[in-house]
């Protein structure tokens, strides 16, 4: 487990690459949307996204290895023009322009980073996670998927206009972030 500087501790667990393919064809991701991959790790979501469904993609990762390991990907794969890799933590990076939002964290860092969606996505962002339900958010999807290997469960979010861009109301502290997302 590594701890990052939140003092969070989050493994690092590759999505198989069929898992990754599944999660973006469930997203329903478009040529020329905006994907982020938040905990980047090898880059396989940011990498898939670009070459197979002619997405952009952002990736944010903390840990200074696997940052390398993205920027050799990113140039090996010849992707310097589509991929943008942020050197950081996820909780301090805007995510006010991305159309679709992938996760593989930890349930309790899904709850912590919920009230950050609920106040920067618009509304028909599509966030998908990996294994961990986002709690009280309900998904407009949420799918059992076997590999070769293992079982996985895929769940799909989309913002809906009632917690697009909470930041835009008068007094964001006022949201109720209780109010489960619908399809």
């Amino acid at each position: 487990m590594d701890v990052m500087d939140t003092g969070l501790m989050v493994p690092f667990v590759p999505t198989p690459e069929p898992v990754v393919r599944r999660m973006l064809t469930l997203a329903n991701v478009r040529p020329g949307e905006l994907v982020y991959d938040l905990g980047a790790g090898d880059s396989r979501v940011l990498s898939c996204a670009v070459r197979d469904f002619g997405a952009r993609a952002v990736g944010v990762e903390l840990h200074a290895s696997r940052y390398a390991q993205i920027l050799g990907r990113v140039k090996r794969e010849r992707l310097e023009h589509h991929v943008k890799i942020i050197r950081g933590d996820f909780f301090e990076i805007s995510l006010s322009d991305a159309n679709v939002v992938t996760l593989y964290l930890l349930s309790s860092v899904n709850s912590m980073i919920r009230p950050k969606l609920e106040q920067e996505l618009k509304a028909g962002t599509r966030v998908v996670s990996h294994d961990f339900q986002i709690h009280g958010w309900v998904p407009s999807r949420a799918e059992k998927f076997r590999d070769q290997h293992d079982k996985h469960m895929i769940y799909l979010y989309q913002v809906p206009s009632s917690l697009a861009n909470r930041s835009q109301l008068p007094n964001p502290s006022m949201r109720r972030l209780d109010t489960p997302l619908a399809r």
